[in-house]
């Protein structure tokens, strides 16, 4: 079967079979950062954004997807930049294998939600899994970045 859709403001057409998973489409179109970790929709890791919201494709058949948009952290690359920088700083990135599909939870929070509070924060992650660390450093990267944005966004932080 073949589908067309949008994959990081690019038109894709793709020939599928109807159990192919969306997880696996986007990996047959480079997009690696896009991982499998649990299969059953626990992890987080297979985290993208379907016309701008966050779903887990592990789980999704890729057919439905056709004539929609997906993004994943290949098509965030200056935003996921931005934030990284603030998690390398907490020391929140250990091995980095769950990083793409927290950042992008983290980036659509940051879109869809006004100064979160804590309790926010933590309901909106709630499905990413981190095994290297307690999650400190994570949050101390979030409540930063978010409050760099929001100094951008009011005209008072420096962008280097």
């Amino acid at each position: 079967m073949e589908i067309n859709y949008i994959l990081n403001n690019k038109k894709v057409t793709s020939s599928i079979t109807p159990h192919t998973m969306l997880l696996n489409e986007l990996r047959s179109q480079g997009c690696f950062s896009v991982k499998c970790g649990c299969e059953s929709t626990n992890c987080g890791l297979c985290t993208v954004w379907l016309d701008g919201t966050p779903i887990l494709s592990c789980t999704m058949p890729a057919a439905r997807i056709a004539g929609h948009s997906i993004t994943t952290l290949e098509g965030l690359q200056a935003q996921a930049l931005e934030f990284t920088r603030f998690m390398a700083e907490e020391g929140s990135d250990q091995c980095g294998f769950c990083n793409p599909g927290f950042i992008m939870n983290v980036l659509a929070m940051a879109r869809e939600l006004d100064n979160p509070d804590q309790n926010q924060i933590n309901h909106y992650l709630a499905g990413n899994l981190c095994r290297c660390t307690g999650y400190a450093g994570h949050m101390r990267a979030i409540e930063k970045y978010l409050a760099f944005r929001s100094a951008i966004q009011k005209g008072g932080a420096d962008n280097d």
